[in-house]
């Protein structure tokens, strides 16, 4: 991650760069954890050729709310109850880094006459915090309980992420653009707090509409 920021400090001395902030609307879809939140990306572009660039953003999002009903199952024969039936009310955050590579399939970054249009690649470190409460007091010296347990707890992803945009010129070196984004996890790391599916999580896709800023 160092190596790739003092790459982009080279750049600046030879390239042109941009900034740009959106708006995002986000859909998780993983398994039993599908919510939708809304976020803010803070970007920057560099440019190494008009048909090219090199990315790096920060993305943060609002809570996403959902819940999933279990069955803790007791341990002895001789509990009782033999079941306890109880939802878990999950709160999930997520914030994002990403860096990477976008190419214009129309137009160019510089380009004030056409709608542009581009897509990009790259690899992010996902930042996520999640919260379960149980509406019941699952005890569990005497009862078996699914993941996740109760409490918080932060979590971490690999990610590859890739997406699509479109951009129209405003003049001034002004752009606004729309992009569809999604983030493929690349890498897994246990955590009770998250669903036993979480292998696959996050699994999303998200709405961007935003500004970009095209310094001279």
């Amino acid at each position: 991650m160092f190596s790739f920021f003092l790459v982009l400090l080279g750049f600046t001395a030879v390239a042109q760069f941009s900034v740009a902030t959106d708006a995002s609307l986000l859909r998780n879809l993983s398994k039993q954890q599908k919510f939708t939140s809304f976020g803010q990306t803070v970007q920057l572009n560099f440019y190494p050729g008009v048909k090219d660039a090199v990315y790096a953003w920060i993305s943060y999002y609002t809570n996403g709310k959902f819940t999933n009903n279990f069955v803790a199952t007791a341990k002895d024969s001789l509990t009782s109850p033999q079941e306890i039936y109880y939802a878990a009310h999950t709160e999930m955050r997520y914030r994002q880094i990403s860096i990477g590579w976008k190419h214009y399939f129309v137009g160019a970054y510089n380009s004030e006459h056409i709608w542009n249009v581009y897509g990009y690649a790259g690899f992010g470190l996902l930042l996520g915090k999640a919260s379960n409460t149980f509406d019941k007091l699952v005890d569990t010296a005497l009862y078996n309980s699914p993941q996740p347990i109760e409490g918080s707890s932060a979590f971490r992803r690999l990610t590859i992420d890739g997406g699509l945009g479109t951009e129209f010129p405003l003049g001034g070196g002004v752009f606004v653009y729309s992009e569809v984004r999604t983030w493929l996890p690349s890498s897994h790391y246990p955590s009770e707090y998250l669903y036993k599916d979480n292998y696959n999580s996050p699994a999303i896709v998200a709405i961007n509409v935003g500004l970009r800023l095209l310094i001279e």
